[in-house]
C-alpha cells in the first residue's frame, strides 16, 4: 500500500491549479506574473483515502519599482504644509549591481544632531576652561 499524497497548488482564488504533483514536490513560483501586492498560496493536499488537507501562505509580491517616503508614515495626523522625499528604485539589471541611484538619500536623524551640538558644547567648555586656567 502505498502512502503517497497528491498536491494541488494554487494561487489566490483561482480555481484552476498552477500544478498537481505527487508527495514530495520542489517547484519555483515566478512572482513575475503576478501583480504587486498581497497574494496567498492554497495547497491542497489529498490522500488516498480522499480526505484532503489546505494550507494557506499569505505573501507579498513587490516585483515593480521600490517606493521610498520619507516625512509622512502611515496613519500620521498632519497639517500644514509637509515636506516629503520620495523615491522610486527598481532591482535593474541583476547581472550587475550599479551603486548610483541604488540608495535612498535620507535627511540628518535628530539624534545625530542632537549628539554634535552636545559635542561642540563640551568642546568650546573644555577650550574656554583650559584657557582660563592659563591665565
Amino acid at each position: 500500500m502505498q502512502n503517497q499524497c497528491s498536491l494541488k497548488i494554487f494561487i489566490d482564488d483561482n480555481p484552476k491549479p498552477i500544478g498537481e504533483y505527487a508527495a514530495p514536490v520542489s517547484f519555483e513560483i515566478d512572482t513575475s506574473k503576478l501583480v504587486d501586492g498581497e497574494h496567498y498560496l492554497r495547497i491542497v493536499s489529498i490522500s488516498n483515502s480522499g480526505k484532503e488537507g489546505i494550507r494557506t501562505i499569505p505573501f507579498i509580491v513587490r516585483n515593480g519599482p521600490a517606493i521610498s517616503i520619507e516625512g509622512i508614515n502611515e496613519n500620521d495626523v498632519v497639517d500644514g504644509v509637509v515636506p516629503l522625499m520620495i523615491n522610486a528604485y527598481s532591482k535593474g539589471d541583476q547581472k550587475k549591481f550599479l551603486i548610483e541611484g541604488s540608495e535612498t538619500p535620507r535627511s540628518i536623524p535628530a539624534w545625530l544632531w542632537a549628539i554634535i551640538i552636545l559635542f561642540v558644547g563640551w568642546s568650546m567648555y573644555y577650550f574656554i576652561t583650559s584657557a582660563l586656567m592659563k591665565l
